[in-house]
């Protein structure tokens, strides 16, 4: 399948305010950091302050993804052990509904609530492994929903706020998820950035979908 090429013009302006707006917003992060460092120091919660696991990015390259940990530790390892578990894993979008996860902790379900779990993802952006927008980065098991327009999927940088994530997140499942985000790389501009932007915001606040 031919993929689209991507205006160098807009690719340049897009990396410019990537690299601004994750500079501001690392900054402004420290804090944030060390309260969860300090919560993380106590009780279920105990353990590392990030969680980072690999995900592919733009032409099939693999990379840590960034976020505050959300679960225990060896949640992995525990998803793994349980066949039932990991299969309803997998049927279920390669999530598992809060109330059900026996993985995350009570903190780790405000993080998650908040969207805030996802913030570690702007040294991502920065680094260049990911943009503010696109479509979200997917584990390597999920490259299959993709079919043979894996590779146009792949043709952009994976965002920390995508189309899928602003048109309801975790409510829509695959197939339709591949039609979402395949519709941001056909439509990809500043203007449809800035519209994604601010309807990922409203999606925050209205935490719809957030798991």
């Amino acid at each position: 399948m031919s993929v689209k090429k991507q205006n160098k013009a807009y690719l340049f302006v897009k990396r410019l305010l990537d690299i601004v707006i994750s500079v501001i917003a690392l900054i402004f992060l420290i804090p944030v950091t060390l309260v969860i460092f300090i919560i993380d120091r106590f009780g279920d919660n105990k353990g590392p302050v990030f969680y980072k696991q690999k995900r592919v990015g733009k032409d099939h390259k693999i990379f840590y993804m960034y976020k505050y940990r959300s679960m225990i530790v060896g949640a992995e390892k525990r998803l793994e052990e349980d066949p039932q578990l990991y299969q309803k894993y997998i049927e279920n979008g390669y999530k598992l509904p809060p109330d059900e996860d026996p993985r995350i902790t009570k903190f780790g379900r405000f993080l998650r609530k908040s969207s805030i779990d996802e913030l570690p993802q702007f040294f991502n952006i920065l680094k260049g492994d990911m943009s503010l927008i696109g479509p979200r980065p997917i584990v390597e098991d999920e490259l299959k929903e993709y079919g043979d327009r894996v590779d146009k999927f792949l043709s952009v940088k994976p965002g920390a706020m995508g189309y899928w994530q602003a048109s309801g997140r975790s409510n829509i499942m695959y197939p339709e998820r591949c039609d979402l985000e395949l519709y941001y790389v056909d439509h990809a501009s500043l203007w449809f950035d800035i519209k994604v932007f601010f309807k990922n915001i409203v999606a925050i606040f209205k935490a719809d979908g957030a798991f």
